[in-house]
């Protein structure tokens, strides 16, 4: 009879043993999925390097903007054509009503046209020559610099910001560029010591 007990006893040991180990492979399997899972990143462009990244299509509370009241037109007969995508007649614009409201005058800046005194300030900044497609040059090179320089393994696992970091080698030094033109005698801003956040 205590034999018996025995047997059953290491029987049961057995299954027990047989249990959890198939339970300790299984949550390895599980944890091994979710850190395969875990290394997919699947936004692109420049998003790759903020963490904040969400990557959804969801709603953007300030593309919500309030528009000016509907008015009815003196004519029906002298409607402008449709603009597909263009801007809308009761469309806020606030840099329009900031220059409006600076005694300014908004219908300038739609206006491709060079008034008096801009010509001399044109003819200084474009003095060494200008692109026709610098915008597009300028996003292709950074793309190819974003694509060169993305996240590594475990900065997409940790969802590490790596934005300021990759682009140091590209940002002015604001304190050295102040003492360089204080040396050479240009007239310069105040300006807060290094290390303070103002």
């Amino acid at each position: 009879m205590p034999k018996t007990r025995v047997n059953l006893r290491k029987d049961v040991q057995k299954r027990a043993d047989t249990a959890m180990s198939f339970r300790g492979g299984k949550l390895g399997l599980m944890l091994a999925a979710v850190c395969v899972l875990a290394g997919c990143d699947t936004t692109s462009g420049i998003g790759k390097l903020f963490a904040a990244n969400s990557g959804g299509d969801g709603p953007d509370e300030f593309a919500i903007l309030p528009t000016k009241p509907l008015e009815m037109p003196e004519s029906l007969t002298t409607l402008p054509e449709p603009n597909l995508g263009g801007p809308n007649l009761v469309d806020p614009k606030p840099e329009h009503d900031g220059v409006a409201a600076l005694g300014g005058r908004p219908e300038r800046l739609d206006s491709q046209s060079t008034y008096g005194g801009e010509g001399a300030l044109l003819a200084a900044a474009t003095r060494f020559g200008i692109g026709a497609d610098i915008r597009g040059v300028l996003a292709r090179e950074d793309e190819k610099f974003r694509s060169k320089n993305g996240p590594k393994l475990f900065e997409r696992w940790f969802k590490t910001d790596i934005y300021f970091k990759r682009y140091q080698s590209q940002t002015l030094n604001a304190f050295e560029e102040l003492r360089r033109m204080r040396r050479i005698g240009a007239q310069t801003p105040t300006a807060p010591p290094p290390g303070e956040n103002n």
